[in-house]
């Protein structure tokens, strides 16, 4: 290749997904344990019955091969709002939504509407590898909030209010968090929209883990304030919840204002989400309520069963910050990056697990487990491999 290729995505690391299932695919050359994927958080159920019936009755009507309005058809993004007001006590309307390929297509749009090169982003560490690396790619520059182990996680709004500068344009936090796990507490996530407000700059709000949350109450209350879209940016996959990864279901959620300018970038992107990723997720908000719950109930269990496993004696790892989705770890292999830690563990015992240092500057001792894509009959032998590594 003699092209030239931006200096901006030269320098960010290839995908590390991409990167653990090649040493995968080495792996599974003449090795004897069978593989244990603690590596892609994806549920590893499928999607309800009833939604799949729903979606095979579209495939012959020629509307679903058609396009949408960008933002996505009237009655679907109504379901969702409908839903957001059921789950959140929401103030809002189908407006406030732009349906988009996953989670990670509404984070560009989130990015690109917001932001432009040179400006900051405050982004609280450990990050979602992506994010990082599509601030990279867009060159903003990231301002690192600490990660404190004694907590979990859980942000400090003293340490993110004091990397607020003159080009700040917004404070990113996934909640859960991957790859921790931890939930950010609702009077935290308040205090931070309180400084998004002081400063005039974005809350965005990654809730892409939040249905499998278990709780009575919702995640946060940002969303009963009538003026939220001021400064909060919502993103949000209705792939995890609805077991829809491949359909790619996601969505931005905003002020009208704001949604109003992401979709020229909408259009010049994607166009729409496709017909029937949005048929299927009207169906699903209007119909799967407690389906979903149930799978949060399971994912609880599974998380319980990972706990208490790991809490077993003999085993040098140290669990740090656990949720519903994610174990974070730290390995023990002093003198190891956690790429050489996370190799290790795949030749040595056929587990595939994230190095911490995808996940932030100076996490090199950890691993990120992923719970979505192990059944919990398999995750007392995955523990008891973590157990036999010397």
């Amino acid at each position: 290749m003699k092209c030239p290729v931006s200096p901006h995505i030269a320098k960010v690391n290839y995908p590390p997904i991409s990167e653990v299932k090649q040493w995968a695919a080495e792996y599974q050359h003449g090795k004897k344990l069978p593989l244990i994927d603690l590596c892609q958080a994806v549920p590893d159920y499928p999607p309800a019955e009833a939604l799949t019936r729903y979606m095979a009755t579209l495939l012959s009507d020629p509307l679903t091969s058609r396009y949408t309005p960008d933002e996505g058809l009237p009655h679907v993004r109504e379901a969702l709002a409908a839903r957001y007001r059921r789950m959140y006590g929401a103030e809002l309307a189908a407006g406030n939504i732009c349906l988009t390929i996953g989670a990670s297509q509404a984070f560009w749009l989130a990015m690109m509407t917001l932001c432009q090169a040179g400006d900051d982003v405050i982004v609280q560490t450990p990050y979602y590898f992506d994010h990082d690396m599509g601030l990279a790619m867009l060159d903003i520059r990231r301002l690192y909030a600490p990660f404190d182990p004694a907590n979990g996680g859980i942000p400090s709004v003293q340490a993110i209010s004091e990397l607020i500068t003159p080009r700040t344009k917004a404070i990113l936090l996934v909640t859960p968090s991957n790859p921790t796990g931890t939930v950010t507490p609702p009077e935290t996530l308040e205090l931070l929209y309180r400084l998004c407000e002081e400063n005039n700059i974005a809350l965005v709000l990654d809730e892409t883990y939040a249905d499998f949350i278990l709780a009575d109450a919702p995640p946060h209350k940002l969303f009963t304030n009538p003026e939220w879209g001021d400064h909060l940016v919502h993103i949000m996959s209705l792939g995890k919840t609805y077991s829809l990864t491949g359909y790619r279901a996601g969505l931005l959620l905003a002020s009208e204002r704001f949604i109003h300018q992401a979709l020229k970038a909408q259009d010049t992107m994607v166009v729409c989400q496709p017909r029937l990723t949005q048929m299927a997720i009207a169906f699903a908000a209007e119909n799967l309520d407690s389906w979903v719950r149930e799978n949060c109930r399971m994912m609880t269990k599974r998380h319980e069963i990972f706990c208490r496993e790991f809490a077993l004696p003999g085993n040098r790892f140290e669990l740090v910050a656990s949720g519903s989705f994610f174990g974070w770890v730290r390995h023990p292999f002093h003198g190891l990056t956690g790429r050489q830690a996370a190799k290790k563990m795949i030749d040595e015992a056929g587990l595939l697990t994230l190095p911490g240092e995808v996940f932030g500057p100076g996490f090199e001792g950890y691993l990120r487990l992923s719970l979505g894509n192990i059944g919990e009959e398999k995750l007392p032998e995955a523990i008891a491999r973590l157990r036999d590594l010397h």
